[in-house]
């Protein structure tokens, strides 16, 4: 937060995205990975949202990148899975208490955007491509989005061209949320 202010002379907001646990199923995690899990992508994301909620003022931005399985898990993902949903609702509570300074708080869900760490779920199947294509077919736009398009989109609920949305999760999946 320092050094956002040193170098561009304010701080505005800030979108956590604290990166995913390792994959596996209920039976292959540990204790240890879960707690890990835990210390880095659940309360590293809530301590840096605390640090910038304190800092900010009216107009500021808090937003967190989460995943789709804040509404529907995601097979082979458990402990994202159990820990995406808990931050949502850390990211609603925040957006209630800091409404009333005139804070915003959003979540992005993104979907099948095709970065390393998708890559790299697709390359624990025993066919990446076939395992990439199934997953396009599944998206109502028959593709992965791009780190850009996340990017854009992101860059506008954390702009002031979005200053009257707060407290809600936008999935950034191409479609493929199937409910409302």
């Amino acid at each position: 937060l320092a050094t956002a202010r040193e170098r561009f002379g304010r701080f505005d907001g800030v979108l956590v995205s604290v990166g995913g646990p390792p994959p596996g199923f209920v039976a292959d995690t540990t204790d240890e990975q879960w707690q890990a899990a835990f210390e880095s992508v659940f309360l590293g994301a809530v301590r840096l949202a605390r640090a910038a909620a304190a800092e900010l003022g009216e107009g500021g931005v808090v937003g967190f990148v989460l995943s789709g399985s804040v509404h529907e898990p995601i097979p082979g993902l458990t402990i994202s899975n159990g820990l995406r949903p808990g931050l949502a609702g850390f990211a609603k509570s925040l957006a209630d208490e800091l409404g009333p300074r005139g804070i915003r708080v959003v979540g992005l869900l993104p979907g099948r955007v095709d970065t390393d760490r998708v890559r790299e779920l697709d390359s624990l199947s025993a066919d990446p491509e076939a395992t990439r294509q199934a997953a396009e077919s599944r998206i109502p736009l028959r593709r992965y989005g791009t780190p850009e398009e996340f990017g854009r989109t992101a860059a506008f609920f954390l702009s002031p061209a979005a200053s009257y949305v707060t407290g809600v999760m936008l999935p950034v999946d191409g479609g493929s949320r199937h409910g409302f």
